[in-house]
């Protein structure tokens, strides 16, 4: 992969982690620990810990799948990897935003689902078969999880 497209890729994540990292402001997080919540979902520390993780993944393997398609000389595959990323980010941060700012668990939920279906076909995108797909592998993974954490906190907490 080239500096170049490593480094454009790695701006994008930093921007979408900053855009729903502002969410979660001290009163967004007193309202999450007050919320009804299933026993498995994790401590707080994991989040970040997790996320950079996927976050450093997501720049590598989107850069590595860009610089694939653009040395087959693909540029309608290259242009759909940068759509189907940039969709993902706004996804990403989005939930965010509904979850800790907006207190929308119903929508966010849904939300999660987007996210994860966006996730799993970057994997297909970046073909599950070759490395940038394998190692993204993790990312849609971590956000079904999220799904059903979502999904769960919504059911604890309606009404």
């Amino acid at each position: 992969m080239t500096k170049t497209t490593l480094a454009a890729t790695t701006l994008a994540v930093v921007a979408a982690a900053g855009t729903g990292g502002a969410a979660n402001r001290s009163g967004s997080m007193r309202w999450y620990r007050r919320l009804r919540k299933p026993f498995y979902v994790p401590p707080s520390y994991v989040f970040p810990i997790a996320w950079t993780l996927l976050y450093v993944d997501i720049a590598a393997s989107s850069a590595a799948a860009i610089d694939n398609a653009r040395a087959t000389q693909q540029p309608g595959r290259t242009r759909s990897h940068i759509a189907a990323l940039a969709t993902n980010l706004v996804l990403n941060a989005g939930w965010s935003w509904l979850f800790f700012r907006q207190h929308r668990l119903g929508v966010s939920a849904v939300s999660a689902a987007l996210l994860t279906a966006s996730s799993a076909d970057l994997v297909r995108r970046f073909g599950a078969s070759r490395l940038p797909g394998r190692a993204l592998l993790p990312y849609p993974l971590w956000c079904a999880f999220a799904t059903a954490m979502s999904a769960h906190i919504w059911h604890l907490n309606r009404g």
